[in-house]
Order: structure tokens, then C-alpha cells, then sequence
């Protein structure tokens, strides 16, 4: 039996990219990586940054890491204390990562194309939640801080706020990916067109509102940590003071506190993806 030799000079003409050679197929990618590179040395040069300073200060940084080792809470009474105000911190991440979405849905309705066509509505709606969206966590925790005080009010309303921008983004995203098929079906037996939005689109979109909602609740955990810095209650508060007192075990003790809850938070999330995301057998 003998084995048919393959026509090169066939192969090369149907599939001319695979003879390419390969220096030369990816050179714009080439190019790009040294141009980058190019700018990333330019910017720790601009800014000042010698090799030697960031070689100084990785040794710095494993003298700092010794110290915090090994991480204790000092005592039961300030562990528990610490763990409220783990639990406060989870709160003001899950109450304002709900408001903000209860917020954002009918203004998601609004700024859909599909849902309502008047382009002064839709381009108002937008640029609304672009201007919300635009301010971080941060800035908007300083100022509810400043409006209702300091605690885990003004961290909540701080998430919700920053948060409402962009699930309402996300959401009109969502509404205009929907198909057109289940409305045109609900307005042909007879439905109104509110009728079309309640049972042709929001039924499909609904998993995907639901699997963003859990995935910016992940996120946000972390974010309320950082805006308790700033006075906006949580466990954050507890991390700045025990920095300025030069307590490194306590600080590392609270670091892996959080990192315990924000990686349960993050298994849990990701089963109740899958669960809401998997397709249902009927």
C-alpha cells in the first residue's frame, strides 16, 4: 500500500497563511510589545524610578511582610470585634449592591433603544448615567459622609450610588440584546407593548441582571473595605488605625479576615452563576 505524497504547491495556494513565515505574520504584534514596553520605561523614567530604588524597596517590603508575621488580633474580645465589623462590611456591600440594582432597573428601561425609541429620552438617560457612573466609590463615600455622617450608612449609600451607574449601563445593554421574536409573539396575541417588555424580554434577560448583580456584590465587598478607610464604617476603619499604630500582626490578621470572606463570597457567587446561567430542562 502506498501513501499519497500531498501537493504542496496546492496546500500552499488554498491556505497561503500557514507558509507565512512566522516573524514576519506577527510583526504588528512585535511592534506593539516594543512600543509598549518602550512607553512603560519612559514612564518609570519620567516619573523617577530607578532600578535601584525598586530593588531598595522590594528589601523593604520583605522586612515589612517579617513583621507582620505572625498575624494575630491581640486578643478574643478585639477578634470579635473585628468580626462585626467584617459582617458590617459584607452588609454595606450586599444593601447597596441591591439598592443599586432595584434603582437602575426601570432607568435601564429607558435608556434601551428597544424598549423606548424617543432619542431625547434614551440620550438623557445615558449621559445620566454616564455622570453618575463616572465618580468612583471613594469620592461619592466623601460625600455621603459629609451629608449623613460617618458610618455604614454612608458606606452603603456610597456603593449604591457609584453601583447605579453601572448596572444601569449594563442592564439597558442587557434590554437591547434581547430578541425581538417573544414580543413581536406577545403583541400579536393582543399584548400592549409593556406587555411585550414584561413577558418577552425581561424573562430572558433576567439571568444575565442576575448573574451582574452577583458579580458586582463580589466586587463590592472589596470596595467597602477601602471606602471604611475614609470613615464609612466597616472593617476598613479597624485596618487604617491599626496602620497608623504600627500594629503589622494585627493588620495582616485582618488582611486574611478579609480575604477568607471575599473568597467564600466568591465561591458562592460563582455556584449561583452556574446555577442561574445553566439551562433549564423541561
Amino acid at each position: 500500500m502506498t501513501t499519497r505524497r500531498p501537493d504542496i504547491a496546492a496546500l500552499r495556494r488554498d491556505h497561503p497563511g500557514a507558509f507565512e513565515n512566522p516573524v514576519r505574520r506577527h510583526r504588528v504584534a512585535l511592534a506593539v510589545a516594543v512600543v509598549l514596553m518602550a512607553i512603560l520605561v519612559a514612564g518609570f523614567w519620567a516619573l523617577g524610578v530607578p532600578a535601584s530604588r525598586f530593588v531598595a524597596g522590594l528589601g523593604k517590603l520583605g522586612a515589612f511582610i517579617g513583621h507582620m508575621l505572625p498575624p494575630s488580633t491581640g486578643t478574643w474580645a478585639k477578634f470579635l470585634v473585628y468580626l462585626h465589623a467584617l459582617a458590617e462590611t459584607v452588609a454595606i456591600a450586599l444593601l447597596g449592591t441591591l439598592a443599586a440594582a432595584v434603582l437602575a432597573f426601570p432607568l435601564g428601561l429607558l435608556a434601551a433603544r428597544n424598549i423606548v425609541p424617543q432619542a431625547a429620552i434614551h440620550f438623557l438617560s445615558r449621559r445620566f448615567l454616564d455622570s453618575v457612573r463616572g465618580v468612583d466609590e471613594l469620592i461619592w463615600a466623601l460625600v455621603w459622609i459629609n451629608v449623613v455622617g460617618l458610618g455604614p450608612f454612608a458606606g452603603a449609600l456610597a456603593i449604591a450610588t457609584a453601583n447605579f451607574g453601572a448596572f444601569g449601563k449594563l442592564f439597558s445593554e442587557a434590554f437591547e440584546a434581547a430578541k425581538s421574536g417573544p414580543v413581536e409573539g406577545v403583541i400579536a396575541a393582543g399584548g400592549a407593548a409593556a406587555h411585550g417588555v414584561r413577558y418577552g424580554v425581561v424573562p430572558e434577560v433576567l439571568p444575565v441582571l442576575l448573574s451582574q448583580i452577583l458579580y458586582y456584590f463580589e466586587s463590592n465587598t472589596r470596595s467597602a473595605t477601602i471606602i471604611g478607610i475614609v470613615g464609612a464604617g466597616g472593617i476598613g476603619l479597624h485596618l487604617s488605625e491599626q496602620i497608623r499604630m504600627i500594629e503589622y500582626q494585627q493588620v495582616c490578621a485582618l488582611i486574611l479576615m478579609i480575604l477568607v470572606v471575599v473568597a467564600m463570597i466568591d465561591a458562592m457567587s460563582s455556584r449561583l452563576r452556574l446555577a442561574i446561567s445553566a439551562p433549564r430542562v423541561r
